[in-house]
């Protein structure tokens, strides 16, 4: 048999990942390391295709975790856990690794706070799979020019995971972005 043949063959019946969905998958396995089960979020820096950090969420070092006892809440958030985002980012500047031109995989987009701390650590692109409640960060990474991607999975029977307009449903269904999608032009809206 031609090798080209059976490479074609291989291809099509194991396709390769992209790098977005290389990181995104090591992203997942990071956040079940994740302590609080309010939201398990991983966390995965890369720069020129080589990881420099991971983190998740999880609480402070030598401090009891959520799953050890209890969660702290105030005004709906559990306050024991340091966000995936900004453990990465605590890794990178205690081990001294520079973050310039680096690109943050993440299992949920972060929040205003996290976005803010890795913009101003070098991070020029935001990779993230489900979206988390704030909308700041479309505006402030437009202004910044941070480019921020919207990966979307797609579950074993091709319909696109979480997302109820990728899948054929109204605008007004779509409780993923809540009202605010970052593909709005992919869905022609």
């Amino acid at each position: 048999m031609d090798n080209s043949y059976a490479s074609a063959i291989d291809n099509a019946l194991f396709p390769r990942l992209s790098w977005d969905d290389y990181f995104m998958d090591i992203a997942k396995a990071v956040s079940q390391r994740a302590t609080c089960n309010r939201a398990t979020v991983g966390v995965v820096i890369v720069r020129d295709h080589v990881i420099l950090v991971t983190g998740y969420n999880g609480s402070i070092r030598g401090l009891p975790h959520c799953d050890e006892v209890g969660h702290d809440m105030e005004d709906g958030h559990c306050v024991r856990t340091i966000h995936g985002e900004a453990n990465a980012l605590v890794q990178a500047a205690k081990h001294g690794v520079a973050l310039d031109r680096s690109t943050l995989y993440t299992t949920v987009s972060p929040c205003w706070n996290c976005f803010k701390l890795a913009t101003n650590a070098g991070v020029v692109r935001i990779v993230y799979n489900d979206f988390y409640r704030d909308t700041r960060i479309f505006d402030a990474a437009k202004a910044l020019k941070i480019e921020l991607t919207h990966l979307l999975h797609r579950n074993p029977d091709g319909r696109i995971n979480n997302c109820a307009l990728a899948n054929g449903d109204t605008e007004s269904n779509c409780q993923m972005c809540h009202g605010v999608c970052p593909d709005r032009k992919a869905f022609g809206l």
